[in-house]
Formats: C-alpha cells, structure tokens, sequence
C-alpha cells in the first residue's frame, strides 16, 4: 500500500477506491473477512472494469444491499444471513420472529436419525429480512433464506415454492406457514 500511497483506511469498505486505477476487494477492503464475500465484491468489480473499457460506465441500478450469510462449521453447524431480530429491533425495524424446531421437517430427521435443531426467520411485514439455523448441515439450508431476502419475496408467494420430500428443505413449508398463519400460543 505504502507503494502506491495509500493506507488501510483509505481501503476500508470501499471497493472502488477514490481512484480510477485501482480496486479492492475481500478482507482488504472490509467487510466480512469471508471467502464468498470478496468473490462477490470481485464479480461486482469486475462488472465495473469491463463497463469502464467498453466506454458505457456502470449505472450501478442493480446495487442491493445485499445480505452476507455466515456459516459456523461445528457440530451442530450455526448459519445466518440477515439481521437477528435483536439486531433488527435496535435498528427501529417492526419485525417478529418465526421460531421452530427442524424436527417439523419430516425429511430433517427421516435423513439425519432423529437429529436435533432449530429454525429461525425475522420477519417484516410480509417478507423475511433474516433467517438463522440450527442443526446438522443447516449450511444447506442458508442459500434459500439470502435468495428469499435479497429478492424481497412476500411470505404469500413464497408458500408457494414446494420442497421436495424427503429433504431439510420441508422446513421452509413450516416456516412461511407460520409466518402467515401464528399458532396462538396458550
């Protein structure tokens, strides 16, 4: 860096710099220090060039504020993509949470003998802004909730999307339908 001029706060969160030569992206330019976060800032870079040598600019409309879903790798695995609903409260969000056990998928347990875990969705209004599981290989289970967030996609439009049986994805039958339809709790 000192090469060029710059510091590590002139990199911080930025991918595209203040300078028209260079970029950067991953763990050198904040954010999540996660391997499929600086392939994503590199595809959106790489986007950037490429409208930059052809003489059109990138009008950056497709920019989404989008979601990085995290991974522990233990056993049980924890994964998250969103806010929690503790962190979407102290942002002043109105949301509510869905919380059941993954042993409402049928499938969950049919394929892991009886394995134990948790499903979490944030909700706000009528879409899923965060989504947390727990459980043997939730991991799965990760790229369904960022698609569901990133696309905005209503809880009513999202029922409708079927998993096939026997899988953990049953679980996201049991999550929209609760969104939609509470249980009273007693």
């Amino acid at each position: 860096m000192d090469a060029v001029g710059l510091t590590a706060d002139d990199l911080a969160g930025d991918t595209h710099l203040r300078h028209d030569w260079l970029y950067a992206v991953g763990d050198v330019a904040g954010g999540p220090p996660l391997t499929h976060w600086g392939k994503y800032q590199a595809r959106r870079v790489g986007e950037e060039i490429a409208h930059r040598a052809t003489g059109r600019g990138l009008t950056h409309t497709d920019d989404v504020d989008a979601p990085v879903p995290q991974v522990v790798f233990t056993d049980p695995q924890v994964a998250q993509v969103g806010p929690t609903a503790s962190e979407a409260r102290e942002a002043g969000r109105n949301v509510r949470v869905v919380d059941i056990p993954m042993s409402q998928a049928a499938g969950f347990g049919l394929l892991r003998d009886g394995a134990q875990g948790r499903a979490r969705l944030v909700v706000e209004c009528d879409r899923i802004i965060g989504a947390t599981f727990v459980g043997p290989e939730v991991a799965e289970l990760l790229h369904a909730a960022t698609i569901a967030i990133v696309g905005e996609v209503p809880l009513a439009r999202l029922r409708h999307a079927v998993p096939a049986y026997p899988t953990a994805g049953e679980i996201w039958l049991r999550l929209v339908e609760e969104a939609l339809h509470p249980e009273p709790r007693g």
